[in-house]
């Protein structure tokens, strides 16, 4: 079913378009087998579980953090993953900069947009995002390479435009400031319920999870 699944996705993804199978709470076996139908980017919401799968897949995919990072968890983090999509504080930046450091990587990183303004969810403010990527630019080993963000929980998807043209919106006005160490490549939003929304709203990254592996057990 997972690689019906997959195949059926990726045709359907307009070109340019990068799919990370989000893998929360999945099996090696099942991340296997949707890097075996084509995947190529696992996203991960805890350190525990990625380093689990990543100890059995290794380097088949590439990594992303997709859920909030601690800074507690950096030093693995740094380890497994290629890229952290969830970027929302100048700590979790300077943390993973100092154990880049030690291991001589630049870690790409995405800026997590509250687009909502919700205050119980993590991300930065959109009136704050420019100030906070200007306060962590410096930093060499990171790059910041484009912007993420969620958008708030709705029964219908049409709902999360103005949420996603919104974060569009900034990435284009960050992509024309041409900040040194900043590149803007990648708008990771939308997953299984949202994603052809997102896409219509500029994203070039989705984030898909059910749509892949079915309901979480």
């Amino acid at each position: 079913m997972i690689k019906e699944n997959v195949k059926k996705i990726m045709s359907e993804l307009p070109k340019g378009v990068l799919l990370v199978a989000a893998a929360k709470t999945r099996t090696s076996e099942e991340i296997l087998e949707a890097i075996e139908a084509g995947v190529q980017i696992i996203g991960e919401n805890y350190v525990q579980e990625a380093e689990k799968a990543f100890g059995i897949i290794g380097n088949r995919a590439k990594w992303h953090m997709i859920g909030h990072l601690q800074t507690n968890k950096t030093k693995k983090a740094v380890r497994i993953f290629d890229m952290i999509e969830t970027i929302d504080s100048v700590k979790i930046a300077k943390a993973i900069d100092k154990e880049c450091k030690k291991l001589g990587k630049v870690m790409p990183v995405l800026i997590e947009v509250n687009s909502a303004e919700e205050s119980q969810k993590a991300g930065v403010m959109p009136d704050d995002v420019i100030s906070f990527i200007k306060d962590i630019s410096h930093l060499e080993n990171i790059k910041i390479e484009g912007l993420m963000t969620m958008g708030p929980f709705v029964d219908d998807p049409e709902e999360l435009r103005p949420y996603f043209r919104r974060t569009k919106e900034l990435f284009e006005k960050i992509r024309d400031m041409d900040i040194p160490n900043v590149e803007m490549k990648y708008l990771s939003m939308g997953m299984s319920d949202s994603y052809r929304v997102a896409i219509e709203e500029g994203a070039n990254m989705v984030r898909i999870g059910t749509k892949i592996f079915g309901p979480r057990h």
